[in-house]
């Protein structure tokens, strides 16, 4: 079975060019050439709904000259990839603090968005100035405001109300989590939507992560039993 969900913690682009005795930049362009190839390989594999950790709330504490290279590389991304996002039937979305992005990555991200709004392929989502603590805590603000004026009531509260004040309220969970690069960790993403994903750690830094890495993932995830609590005998 291919995953519904699969969302990607792109890591390694850094790490990568610094191997290479070249400035992390140089990494963070060939990354986004993994980005396009990934994008096609899970759109050719049908999954609906592909998420990508592209800048974490904790990334604009980066060096300033690596912050503002990251979201000129970002604006230039959406605007060469539009026709191929288009043309693909891919739907744009976007989670995260986007208030906090740069007007002119905004305006971008905004047209695509709105430009492939009707599209009814893959769903591809950039979590943008995103972090998982954040959202969760705004959600939480929120309910507690309405809760307080009753426009909520603890009566009728379960997870679904938590799912409806999430950054992410229009996708499902996620069932396949993979970052590459050798790190094994979550580093503050979707850490409500993951509660019952599978995990898949590669070493390979994200320039080199090739259709061939994307499948080994997916072949693996198939190899998985998913219990979500369960005994083998209930499935």
């Amino acid at each position: 079975m291919i995953p519904k969900h699969t969302a990607i913690i792109m890591d390694g682009n850094g790490r990568w060019a610094e191997q290479k005795g070249m400035p992390r930049v140089f990494g963070h362009q060939n990354g986004v050439r993994s980005v396009k190839k990934i994008v096609e390989q899970a759109n050719k594999y049908k999954i609906e709904y592909l998420t990508l950790f592209t800048f974490s709330v904790e990334n604009w504490d980066r060096p300033i000259d690596e912050v503002d290279t990251l979201m000129k590389l970002l604006v230039q991304t959406l605007k060469e990839e539009f026709e191929d996002i288009f043309k693909n039937n891919i739907k744009l979305n976007a989670v995260g603090d986007l208030s906090s992005l740069p007007s002119e990555v905004m305006s971008e991200l905004n047209s695509i968005i709105d430009n492939t709004k009707n599209n009814t392929g893959m769903t591809l989502t950039l979590a943008l100035s995103y972090g998982g603590k954040q959202e969760i805590f705004k959600a939480v603000k929120e309910i507690s405001e309405k809760v307080k004026n009753d426009i909520i009531s603890l009566d009728n509260f379960d997870d679904s109300v938590i799912n409806d004040h999430l950054y992410t309220r229009n996708l499902p969970d996620v069932d396949l989590l993979i970052r590459t690069s050798g790190e094994q960790r979550i580093s503050n993403f979707l850490l409500w939507q993951i509660a019952y994903a599978e995990l898949y750690f590669t070493d390979v830094y994200w320039p080199d992560f090739s259709e061939q890495d994307f499948t080994n993932a997916i072949v693996e995830y198939q190899k998985r039993e998913r219990r979500f609590g369960k005994t083998s005998k209930q499935l």
